[in-house]
């Protein structure tokens, strides 16, 4: 498997725009597809950085003590394709800006620009290779009101984070006054979205999954709520609930990717990392899970995901067929060290994509209740009484393949580090465009990042801040071997 990544001298000849690449009555298909082929053939073996916006830039770096600038950016958490325009794709921003922070009301993060409003931006790669942005589509709750990223209340899925300013002061209802527990509160917002998993329709609608509840959310073109899937029974939002052993996500480390099958009919998500399920003490396991929610009737299933590492990170899933699934696995180093410099480079550092197939592994909601075998309303399938996460801490896979439960198969796609030699420690997004061409994005992180809860600049070595850059690689097996 080679990459093969060019830029293309000829397209610059070429007189049909991308998006009509699609839409001319005047070109075969053939000549359509030459066209797109082009097209995404002159994106960079470097990659092409997407374009930003300076959100601000008097921040004084903690390690260089020179202003820096805040950037969005950001739109790495996830991507998808436009469902009709192959050289058009999706991509999502999280809750925005932020550094861990221990403050006077408890630990938190710090949000330098705590009215983030979360996004979902529209990128066209042009004929020359580059990325420009063509819509933003700022999301709103039910009543069109712009929503933030500052965390949710405890009885939605907030884990007590304490949103903080950059000064150090919380985020209340009321800037400008004093902190009052009744009428002057820390300021969360049950609508705020810590977004991590993208899913684009062919009726206009989106669908995203976050890390908070973790909730996954309908939005209308428009960027509106119109649904909303979540672990809270008491939560009126939306109808259909996901198995109550969601709740338990860990934080920061929610559901992080997300795929509808091809006739858009089941929403597939996967979790970042081991749930707390039932509590911290199964983190440093190599166990994710996979649910599917069926649109028409709310059934559920449940897939089990062996890492490669324990607490790898599972940043994104996208469908190939209804049960066959890509499946992005990294871990969170800098190949060449990044903003620890390079004597921190790992060469080891994992960034890759399998292919999974549902049909390979147990489907947890299908087990049927024995002596050994339960289902709990809050802890979902229990072997004598223990999670599958504990079963697998004390016992090791082999104890879950005791009882006939099986994790789902994977083979290897590709290894963008032995490919590209990937620099970024955040390899988030996936975007399907054919049979063979895989588009992959990075988390820039706003081009932020911090040291002891203080805000630096992020750097992918002494000259290089980190950008959002969109990698093409072609000749991979992206088909359905069903």
């Amino acid at each position: 498997m080679k990459l093969e990544i060019f830029f293309a001298t000829a397209v610059v000849a070429l007189s049909v725009g991308l998006a009509g690449c699609d839409d001319s009555s005047n070109d075969s298909g053939d000549n359509k597809n030459s066209a797109i082929t082009h097209v995404l053939d002159a994106v960079s073996s470097e990659g092409a950085l997407l374009p930003y916006t300076v959100l601000r830039d008097d921040l004084i770096d903690n390690k260089t003590q020179k202003a820096f600038e805040v950037r969005n950016g950001g739109y790495g958490s996830a991507m998808t394709a436009h469902p009709q325009k192959v050289t058009q794709f999706y991509a999502l921003t999280d809750r925005g800006p932020n550094a861990s922070f221990a403050g006077g009301y408890g630990k938190g993060k710090t949000f330098p620009t705590p009215d983030y409003t979360p996004r979902i931006g529209l990128f066209e790669v042009m004929a020359d290779g580059a990325v420009e942005l063509r819509k933003t589509i700022l999301l709103k709750d039910r009543d069109g009101h712009l929503i933030s990223g500052l965390p949710n209340s405890s009885a939605l899925g907030g884990t007590g984070e304490t949103p903080y300013n950059a000064d150090g002061s919380p985020v209340l209802v009321t800037p400008g006054l004093a902190y009052d527990e009744v009428s002057n509160p820390i300021k969360l917002d049950d609508y705020g979205l810590d977004g991590e998993g993208l899913v684009a329709l062919t009726d206009g609608t989106f669908w995203v999954s976050d890390e908070y509840g973790p909730h996954i959310v309908h939005y209308n073109a428009d960027g509106i709520e119109i649904d909303r899937i979540n672990a809270f029974a008491n939560d009126e939002r939306g109808k259909i609930k996901l198995p109550g052993e969601y709740a338990n996500r860990r934080a920061n480390r929610g559901m992080e990717g997300l795929a509808v099958t091809p006739d858009e009919k089941t929403l597939v998500g996967i979790m970042q990392s081991t749930i707390y399920n039932p509590s911290k003490v199964v983190k440093n396991l190599d166990v994710t899970r996979i649910v599917t929610i069926n649109l028409d009737t709310g059934a559920i299933g449940q897939y089990l995901y062996k890492q490669e590492k324990s607490q790898n990170s599972n940043s994104e899933i996208v469908a190939i067929s209804d049960t066959e699934f890509l499946v992005l696995e990294r871990d969170g180093a800098f190949l060449f060290g990044g903003p620890k410099g390079s004597g921190a480079a790992s060469p080891d550092a994992q960034k890759t994509v399998y292919r999974v197939d549902l049909d390979s592994g147990t489907d947890l909601e299908s087990l049927d209740e024995t002596g050994k075998l339960s289902q709990d309303e809050s802890l979902g399938l229990l072997v004598n009484g223990q999670t599958v996460e504990q079963v697998v801490l004390d016992r090791g896979w082999q104890g879950l393949a005791e009882i006939g439960v099986l994790p789902v198969e994977k083979t290897l796609v590709v290894d963008m580090v032995s490919e590209i030699q990937y620099p970024h420690d955040k390899m988030e997004g996936l975007w399907l465009i054919d049979g063979e061409r895989l588009g992959v994005l990075n988390d820039d992180d706003f081009a932020t990042w911090s040291t002891g809860g203080e805000l630096e600049q992020k750097m992918l070595d002494a000259e290089t801040v980190d950008g959002n850059r969109l990698y093409i690689v072609k000749g991979l097996d992206l088909k359905s071997h069903k």
